[in-house]
Order: structure tokens, then C-alpha cells, then sequence
């Protein structure tokens, strides 16, 4: 399957990037290439994640780069990518 990102997927990982390289341009970048790299095996196995506990659709899973919560969905054709966050955000509250 193909990986697809919405554009907010993108920017969570632009400021991940850019939290990250106020300390550290070398382990920002680490960082984003092994967040890459996980996101890339869903091409392989779209079905690896756990199904959302705060959404109730089979079809959106996540994976986990500690301490991300990297959130997609399936679709026939590809796997898009919804949104890198940081695992302590609660989705429940709409935040």
C-alpha cells in the first residue's frame, strides 16, 4: 500500500522537528527519519496498529514512536496519515 499524509500530519511533523532542534538539530532530525521509518512498514502492515480507544472506527488505528502517537487510517487503496502527536494528549477532550 501507499502512505499518504494530510497536510496536518505534516505540520505536527514540522513541529516536532522544530521543538526538538531548539536543543538539538541531530537528534530532531534522528528523530524525524525514525518516525519515517515506522510509518513507512504500514505500506507492509496497514493493520499493525491498535484500533483509536477515544474513536470508534476500525479503519483509524495508531502506532506508537515513543512518546508520539502516530494516528492513520486505512483505505482501499493506501494508508493516509492523520496526525503525529504527543502520546499525552488526550483526543477525548477535542484538544
Amino acid at each position: 500500500m501507499e502512505i499518504e499524509w494530510t497536510e496536518p500530519a505534516l505540520n505536527d511533523m514540522e513541529e516536532i522537528r522544530d521543538y526538538i532542534s531548539r536543543d538539538s538539530k541531530f537528534y530532531a532530525k534522528r528523530l524525524i527519519d525514525n518516525i519515517f521509518s515506522s510509518i513507512e512498514k504500514l505500506s507492509d502492515f496497514p493493520e499493525i496498529g491498535r484500533y483509536v480507544p477515544e474513536i470508534k472506527d476500525k479503519n483509524i488505528r495508531e502506532i506508537f514512536f515513543y512518546p508520539y502517537r502516530i494516528i492513520y487510517r486505512i483505505e482501499d487503496e493506501y494508508v493516509l496519515i492523520l496526525s503525529v502527536i504527543h502520546g499525552a494528549r488526550d483526543l477525548s477532550k477535542g484538544h
